[in-house]
């Protein structure tokens, strides 16, 4: 039991990160840490806010 139990929190932990929703829960962290008075955003908010700093900077991106 305890082996199909860490492989469920590996492949949780595999897909949060592919989908992303480990870049909020960090950002937040680092929110708190380094700018302890800076408001934090919503998810909506942060998640607005960085696809449209990828749009105005495609960077490496080919489209």
């Amino acid at each position: 039991m305890s082996s199909l139990r860490r492989g469920w929190r590996a492949l949780t932990w595999y897909v949060t990160g592919v989908l992303g929703e480990s870049d909020y829960q960090r950002y937040v962290a680092h929110l708190r840490r380094v700018h302890p008075d800076a408001a934090v955003p919503t998810v909506g908010e942060f998640w607005r806010d960085r696809y449209a700093a990828q749009d105005a900077d495609p960077g490496a991106r080919c489209c």
